[in-house]
């Protein structure tokens, strides 16, 4: 595959920043907090109105990521060229440090589910997972990162683990690993892994950017609980001492906190980031790095 180019301006730091959300726009802009970077979620910036002029405030004084939830690149269907042009669009416009999507899939006989649905994890599904990437890379020009997903089920058909499947898209499409590292704690915890095994079979050297973010605990069924991966609270005890185990291994990388639901203050945001700055710093032997986009 022809290297994908990149239009970065510059690489994303090997620090923590925040995702930026509606309710922070006129704070960010007016006060401009001591943050390293921005991560935006691109589907809300595609429209019209006032958001995306926004942004573009906002990026003149910050490095910004753009993280994808529409593009389905696990979808049979192949990807919905509209939607990949608009992902295009801005891109162009607001050149994005880093690109990234999710393995999962949102899309069936032209019907938009809104929710990142798991995939079988088969030599089937990685073909079509791999035949998307490599089209996205290339109509993006850019390098995408694939995050790993948060899971409650598991298709008794899967024949690959979820870390090889994800690894395999790597080799294949030359693309990079969005390591989620809440999204490994509530899948292991759900499913009986090891959390610590799955970070030790990703490749360090694909892995261009970490996501954290809380999770919840609710009970079903039969007293059984499951964690669920809602972005509504800090970061927990136990994914922090995962995150510094992934830190150990794949050196300073880019940190996202992810909150979503429950948005807070974003003194509350930047505190989380500061947190993980210091695990960052722990490791002030390693220089920073980033995948190229």
């Amino acid at each position: 595959m022809e290297t994908p180019r990149s239009f970065a301006n510059g690489p994303i730091p090997a620090r923590a920043g925040v995702g930026l959300r509606f309710a922070h726009h006129r704070e960010v802009i007016e006060t401009r907090p001591q943050v390293a970077w921005f991560e935006v979620h691109s589907e809300n910036y595609m429209g019209g109105g006032p958001t995306p002029a926004i942004l573009e405030q906002v990026r003149r004084h910050y490095q910004m990521s753009m993280h994808g939830v529409g593009l389905s690149l696990g979808s049979a269907d192949r990807l919905s060229e509209p939607h990949l042009a608009r992902i295009r669009a801005l891109v162009e416009r607001f050149e994005p440090g880093l690109v990234s999507e999710h393995l999962s899939w949102s899309v069936v006989d032209g019907v938009y589910l809104a929710d990142l649905l798991p995939l079988p994890m088969t030599e089937e599904a990685l073909d079509v997972v791999c035949r998307n990437v490599d089209h996205a890379q290339q109509a993006l020009r850019r390098r995408l990162l694939i995050e790993n997903p948060s899971s409650y089920l598991r298709y008794r058909h899967s024949t690959i683990p979820e870390w090889e499947f994800l690894t395999a898209v790597a080799d294949r499409t030359g693309c990079a690993i969005l390591c989620d590292v809440n999204n490994i704690y509530v899948s292991a915890s759900n499913h009986g892994w090891c959390a610590s095994d799955y970070l030790a079979a990703l490749p360090a050297h694909l892995i261009g950017e970490i996501h954290l973010a809380g999770h919840s605990v609710r009970e079903v069924e039969g007293g059984r609980t499951i964690r669920v991966d809602d972005h509504g609270s800090r970061v927990s005890p136990p994914v922090w001492s995962l995150y510094a185990e992934a830190v150990d291994r794949f050196g300073r990388v880019p940190t996202l906190i992810e909150w979503d639901t429950d948005i807070p203050a974003l003194h509350v945001l930047l505190a989380q980031a500061r947190s993980a700055d210091e695990i960052l710093d722990r490791r002030p032997d390693d220089r920073p790095r980033a995948i190229a986009a």
